[in-house]
């Protein structure tokens, strides 16, 4: 067995640095590990590379926040000789928001890969819930340390039992020595030894301790609380060495500093078994019970120390059965009474001892290493390919039920309000045309799907806000404020073209008589200002629309002379601007591009005019040349936009350029009858679900909505009409091409059978 393990390494100072070192080390007493072809990848807390003089083990770098390291790990690890690989997952070791960064790794690794978990968060938020669901889903294990993260895993992250393996925190492989340097050391020696150790932080709550100590040393005045560890990294950096200083002034104020002393030091653990086994009593006082694992506290158990603890979550279960003491969190006064009743009691203090040391038998590195060994060959042997009868390009067994629920939230009876705070309505920021538009799409899709009747009830609502906003001469404003006024006596020609294909595709589709000829109305009425649209994505917008409309009334020929009018605009912007390199219609790619030449497309399906069908496959086939890397959809960033002959800025990337990409390959497919622009299809959608560049789904499973942009390190939670809206729609249009596909992937006697069927 050949490892990689991903985490924090010595010489770093950090509880998971060492319990990573422990892991390698017990694998390596295995006869069947191979440590030459196994390595460590680091993680750095910052971006120096020679930050940490690290051992020959190591053999990759993480820089925690350059997420192209993650990436070059992946591949490292892919193109080595290891069989599987072994992360360690803690939030604040990862770089992104809640350690996003971390998926990036994971969806490109080849290997199977088990990942331990140290914190199980009961309350998470959005990001951290998803990173751990992600991660679950990709792991071949899930190991955690206690019953209370298994349970909270199940129920709170909705993982599988069977994917979850509880192996108990190891903890070192030391007897007591006979001559105990600590406990001869003078600090030690005729001394009543409390003791603490680790990173010190606040939320250890070691001024409980000190509160403690006046009524202790009443009773036992030879007692001595020793505190052994460095500040937390992270509190030095942001408050340096206050919360320590704030002790030693709690104690002199108590009249207690000489029965504390601070050792500011990270030790062996050699040495820290020494100071475990001659201190009387170990304590840990942590303030809150969001404790899942603490390896602190195994430590203390496996050295067989009598233990003290409040009762956070790891100390409930591992302190059971007269393991260890527990008292309330923050009371002082509760263990300063168990303080001395222990300190008094020999007996009682050395029946904690012993069972804390029998149990500690089992947690020994290399009995727990040979558990993480059986749990990676077990990863090995589950690898295999799923089958399918029917090799489907596009996944609809696994897309999310469609649930309008959000948007009928953002709807009142004006229309659908434009932005959102997380997933509830922001009135503030009132409505818009471009919104009421695409939902009016939506609903029209839905009831062309299935005859839905909630696109029956929200269709009209949509229409009026339509009507609401043409001005007298037939153009449309665009924003409304939530008390009704509008706020722009003229509309952008990008909503006045998104209006147009919204009455265009209800002109076609209708799902009766009055809403057609009410179209038709509003339609007829804003022809004129066809011929002075200037802006592309407006006119693009608008040629979609009158195609819609040509498609239900081919002969009329006043569209048919707008529609050749405004194709031809594209195709002359085509022209102008391509080169060798350069194949688009503009300078730079901005947003929505994919809405050029899927217009060109519909403009083909009404005319057959090859010249429009030949631009639109040489700008696709540009626009596919730098959107797709690694196996995933990178839409054109609005941080700057694309500049001709320049680099596609990635972030932030919007869910309306996602949707215009399915609705581009969408229509290709249904032209070309080409497999691969499904394929493309599909890659584009699942955007939505988490393959993209964070791993990070945008579409919110709780709410029904959709975040509004992929950023580089994060999402943004905000969850408007424009992204939500977008989902849906890119969701309909994979449904809509399913059809295609399963009718082209039968057999003739299925197909046969079909037509029976309908028969």
């Amino acid at each position: 067995m050949r490892v990689a393990y991903i985490s924090t390494y010595p010489p770093r100072e950090c509880g998971l640095a060492t319990f990573n070192e422990d892991l390698v080390n017990a694998l390596s007493l295995n006869p069947s590990y191979d440590s030459k072809k196994s390595f460590v990848v680091a993680l750095n807390g910052s971006e120096d590379l020679n930050e940490h003089d690290y051992p020959n083990e190591v053999k990759f770098i993480i820089r925690q926040q350059v997420q192209q390291d993650y990436i070059e790990a992946a591949d490292f690890i892919n193109n080595s000789e290891v069989d599987a690989c072994i992360i360690e997952h803690e939030f604040g070791i990862y770089g992104g928001d809640s350690g996003v960064f971390l998926l990036s790794l994971a969806n490109r690794l080849k290997k199977p890969f088990v990942t331990i978990l140290h914190t199980v968060l009961k309350e998470p938020n959005f990001m951290q819930q998803t990173i751990i669901k992600e991660i679950a889903l990709k792991s071949s294990k899930i190991v955690v340390m206690s019953q209370k993260a298994l349970l909270f895993l199940t129920s709170i992250y909705e993982v599988p039992k069977s994917a979850i393996t509880l192996i108990e925190h190891g903890v070192p492989d030391i007897e007591p020595t006979v001559n105990n340097q600590i406990a001869q050391s003078e600090l030690f020696k005729n001394k009543k030894i409390l003791f603490t150790f680790g990173l010190i932080s606040r939320n250890k709550g070691l001024e409980t301790v000190i509160k403690a100590l006046p009524a202790i040393v009443v009773n036992h005045p030879d007692v001595l609380y020793v505190v052994l560890g460095n500040t937390h990294p992270g509190v030095i950096k942001h408050n340096g060495e206050e919360y320590r200083e704030s002790l030693k002034a709690l104690a002199e104020q108590l009249g207690v500093s000489n029965n504390i002393v601070f050792i500011n030091n990270f030790v062996s653990q050699a040495e820290l078994h020494q100071y475990l086994t001659a201190c009387h009593l170990y304590i840990t006082p942590y303030l809150n019970e969001a404790q899942i694992t603490s390896g602190t506290l195994s430590y203390a158990v496996g050295a067989g120390a009598a233990v003290i603890s409040t009762p956070y979550w790891h100390a409930e279960e591992l302190l059971a059965e007269n393991r260890g003491q527990l008292f309330d969190f923050k009371d002082d006064v509760q263990l300063s009474k168990i303080i001395n009743e222990l300190l008094s009691n020999e007996a009682k203090r050395q029946t904690l001892k012993q069972n804390a040391f029998q149990y500690g038998l089992n947690l020994r590195w290399p009995a727990i290493g040979n558990i993480y060994l059986k749990t990676l060959e077990g990863a090995l042997l589950r690898q295999k390919t799923p089958d399918k009868a029917i090799p489907t390009i596009l996944d609809v067994e696994n897309m999310p039920l469609l649930n309008l629920s959000h948007i009928a939230l953002l709807t009142d009876n004006t229309g659908i309000i434009q932005h959102a705070r997380f997933g509830i309505a922001n009135f503030k920021e009132g409505y818009c045309i471009d919104d009421n538009s695409r939902a009016l799409i939506l609903m029209l899709m839905l009831y062309k799907q299935d005859k839905s009747q909630i696109s029956l009830k929200l269709m009209p609502v949509y229409l009026g806000f339509l009507q609401y906003m043409q001005t007298s001469d037939g153009y449309f404003r665009n924003f409304l404020s939530f008390n009704r006024n509008y706020l722009d006596e003229v509309g952008s020609e990008d909503s006045f073209g998104r209006t147009i294909w919204s009455l265009g595709y209800l002109i076609c589709c209708s799902p009766n008589n009055s809403y057609r000829e009410f179209g038709k109305e509003l339609l007829s009425h804003s022809v004129t200002h066809f011929k002075n649209l200037k802006h592309l994505r407006g006119i693009a917008n608008s040629l979609i629309g009158v195609c819609y409309y040509l498609s239900a009334h081919p002969g009329d020929e006043r569209f048919v002379v707008e529609a050749d009018h405004l194709a031809a605009s594209l195709i002359r912007a085509f022209k102008n601007c391509k080169d060798e390199e350069w194949h688009w219609f503009e300078d730079s790619l901005t947003y929505d591009n994919a809405i050029l030449p899927l217009s060109l497309l519909h403009y083909y399906e009404i005319s057959e005019n090859t010249e429009a069908y030949g631009v639109a496959m040489e700008s696709i086939a540009f626009l596919n040349g730098f959107s797709f890397e690694n196996g995933y959809l990178n839409p054109v960033g609005n941080d700057g936009w694309m500049n001709k002959n320049g680099k596609n800025p990635i972030y932030d990337q919007q869910a309306l350029e996602t949707m215009a990409m399915v609705l581009m390959y969408s229509k290709v497919f249904e032209i070309t009858k080409d497999n691969k622009y499904l394929k493309l299809m599909q890659i584009s959608y699942e955007w939505f679900l988490g393959k993209n560049s964070l791993h990070v789904p945008l579409y919110d499973f709780e709410t029904h909505g959709c975040a509004d942009g992929l950023q580089f390190d994060s999402v943004n939670r905000n969850q408007g009409a424009e992204s939500t809206i977008a989902y849906f729609v890119s969701h309909l249009a994979i449904l809509k091409a399913a059809e295609y596909e399963y009718v082209s992937l039968s057999s003739p006697l299925i197909a046969e059978k079909e037509v029976c069927n309908k028969l």
